[in-house]
């Protein structure tokens, strides 16, 4: 066999077929939006990463990934879910953090990414300031070095959780507020973000409901009476002050009895702090025994006296103990629940019992929000909503009987869709094939001096495009063909379900969940059903529109 010239190889140049472009992903955390530390600024951890890509002529910059405010002893972040997404997709290969720390700070999990997840899925991974490389072959001893480092962090961060518990508990036996918004009714102090001022655009709505209740006005009645004269419910208020910005935390703008029930038994407005009534496990706030919760009396201004309050608990004690010693048939379940709407508000229709087995859904906003809230009027026996809603059930069955027999007359379309599909994707991988050829070739032009450094960056810029290009290309064909199959499967066996349901019918709750999403009562004869599958069938739609 005859042997390769050597004669014009530069000693160090590595060969053409050896070299590879690495797409990088920056990934930056912060656990607090700004904790004023240098070093720890996401614009510096950017700076750090960016300076060090800049020595690295086989790695490029793919995408920034930053997660603001977020812990490291959870995985369970925005932004590294979507960067793994990318991963996964082909978008990324290589991963470069300012520091371990960054990745995680829980040992078992980091540890995961680092030695299992990564090497699986070819992800080189970088950290700059603990000068580790998982491509560089002088990380002699790093598989002993990088765990120990995770422990370390991982015990720091575990350290900071239980000195700021500590705090939080001193700071409650204090009789310190340290809740994030102030109850409604009270404001905090310009002064001590830790007390509480009597709110004087609130605290008369508190004093008024609190007296409504001692009178013997029902909840119901006192909510209905604050939606009456535009009083902004406590959600709406606070954004409307700027204290909320979240709209999931501002509600539906309508006071609602939950709220009054959670005011009218909250002895913050008495003067009293109570705190700790939830502790965090698992990243979820749990209730914790009153035996253990956190009471200092009189720490801020009262807004109702303790006579007062104490009237409120007794009249809502004897009601309670009226209600649970009245003899009660039980309620047959609800299987609409959380799935019929009024069609003039848009609320849900409430189910009430008129007799012993007979039901009723009705809208209630004229009684709850006001008069002329609603204009519908809905009220309908619930014999007479299941049988409109299997009604519609039958006829949509229909339809989808009828398009899953022309689905099944489509095959051949498929199947060439599916032949197009796979000739584009063989067409592919040979043009990215070809340019990757090419751009490893440009590094040992570069090298020799056959190209300047603008024309190096200028064609591994257009190389890298093409490739990144195509490789997406190849990642939405597939995941078209592969999304295709999943919804003609489902839909098959949609199909096959709805084939039995028939005239005599019944609606049970197993055929609800599986079936219906939303029910919206427009009328006494004017019912529409949204199913469970009226979206996400989008390639079969196409498949149908094409016969």
């Amino acid at each position: 066999m005859a042997r390769k010239s050597r004669k014009n190889q530069s000693p160090g140049v590595k060969q053409a077929s050896q070299v590879k472009v690495w797409r990088a992903a920056l990934y930056i955390r912060l656990s607090v939006e700004f904790n004023g530390r240098r070093g720890d600024s996401l614009e510096t951890q950017r700076q750090i990463m960016e300076a060090y890509i800049a020595l690295c002529p086989d790695v490029e910059i793919a995408g920034v990934y930053t997660d603001n405010g977020t812990t490291g002893r959870t995985f369970e972040r925005q932004a590294f879910q979507q960067m793994l997404s990318d991963v996964e997709a082909g978008k990324i290969n290589c991963i470069v953090v300012k520091d371990l720390s960054r990745l995680g700070r829980n040992t078992i999990d980091t540890g995961y990414y680092i030695e299992k997840y990564f090497p699986l899925h070819g992800v080189r991974f970088i950290s700059v300031n603990d000068q580790f490389d998982s491509e560089d072959s002088q990380n002699n001893g790093s598989h002993l070095i990088v765990p120990l480092k995770n422990m370390i962090n991982e015990a720091y961060a575990a350290d900071i959780s239980r000195k700021v518990r500590s705090q939080q508990r001193q700071s409650m036996q204090e009789g310190q507020f340290i809740g994030g918004r102030a109850p409604y009714g009270y404001l905090k102090s310009p002064q001590d973000c830790h007390k509480l001022l009597i709110d004087p655009e609130t605290a008369p709505v508190v004093r008024q409901i609190f007296q409504w209740a001692a009178d013997g006005v029902a909840v119901n009645r006192i909510v209905l009476n604050l939606n009456e004269q535009d009083i902004p419910a406590p959600g709406q208020y606070k954004a409307s002050m700027g204290i909320i910005t979240s709209k999931k935390l501002t509600g539906g703008g309508k006071w609602q009895t939950r709220t009054l029930h959670r005011i009218l038994t909250d002895e913050v407005y008495l003067g009293d702090m109570v705190q700790g009534k939830t502790r965090s496990v698992g990243h979820k706030q749990v209730p914790v025994d009153e035996s253990e919760w956190v009471v200092v009396r009189g720490t801020h201004e009262p807004l109702v006296s303790r006579d007062l309050f104490a009237r409120v608990q007794t009249g809502r004690a004897r009601m309670a103990e009226k209600y649970t010693q009245t003899a009660k048939e039980p309620y047959s379940v609800n299987i609409l629940r959380g799935r019929v709407f009024c069609g003039g508000c848009g609320k849900n229709l409430h189910r009430q019992r008129r007799n012993r087995d007979y039901y009723v859904y009705h809208c209630i906003s004229n009684e709850r929000i006001g008069e002329g809230s609603c204009t519908a009027n809905i009220y309908m026996s619930e014999s007479e909503l299941f049988s409109l809603i299997l009604t519609v059930i039958l006829k949509k069955a229909e339809a989808v009987l009828g398009e899953s027999l022309r689905l099944k007359q489509c095959g051949g379309k498929t199947a060439a869709r599916k032949a197009k599909t796979d000739a584009e994707i063989t067409e592919l991988r040979r043009q990215t094939e070809r340019h990757r050829e090419l751009l490893a070739g440009l590094y040992e032009s570069f090298v020799k001096g056959v190209l300047t450094q603008t024309e190096y960056f200028e064609l591994k810029e257009d190389y890298s495009n093409k490739i990144s290009g195509a490789a997406e290309r190849v990642r939405q064909l597939r995941a078209q063909q592969s999304e295709l199959e999943r919804q003609l499967e489902e839909y098959t066996g949609i199909a096959d379900k709805l084939a039995a349901v028939g005239e005599d019918t019944e609606l049970t709750a197993q055929l609800v969940a599986k079936l219906i999403q939303r029910i919206t009562v427009n009328g006494p004869e004017d019912v529409s059903v949204d199913f469970t599958f009226d979206s996400g069938f989008e390639r079969v739609r196409e498949v149908l529109a094409d016969e």
